[in-house]
């Protein structure tokens, strides 16, 4: 079955760095594009960055631009998500996501937390 297990959160200062990973199975991941979302207290889900198939291409909410980078390996099976300049707003759950034939698929989340 498809499994998206996200790895890689944590508290960080303002300003600090973290990467996130998203291991996946269950499909052929160098295949689907891949993309990570976020929902932080009191908000709704947002999509954060996408990355194509090969990854190419990807694409960011202007919220992130410039200061995160997803990215993937797919002899890895995995998703990263690079974030750097973190602020205060970027506390949220992150979720790995990705739509196959059979619907769409969510990880369990890791929650970032970025507090002085």
């Amino acid at each position: 079955q498809v499994q998206l297990v996200e790895s890689g959160g944590g508290l960080v200062q303002p300003g600090g760095s973290l990467r996130l990973s998203c291991a996946a199975s269950g499909f052929t991941f160098s295949g689907w594009p891949m993309s990570w979302y976020r929902q932080g207290p009191g908000k709704e889900r947002e999509l954060v960055a996408s990355i194509t198939r090969a990854g190419e291409s990807t694409t960011y909410s202007d919220s992130v631009k410039g200061r995160f980078t997803i990215s993937r390996d797919n002899a890895k099976n995995t998703v990263y998500l690079q974030m750097n300049s973190l602020k205060l707003d970027d506390t949220a759950m992150y979720y790995c996501n990705t739509m196959l034939w059979t619907g769409r698929y969510w990880g369990q989340g890791t929650q970032v937390t970025v507090s002085s």
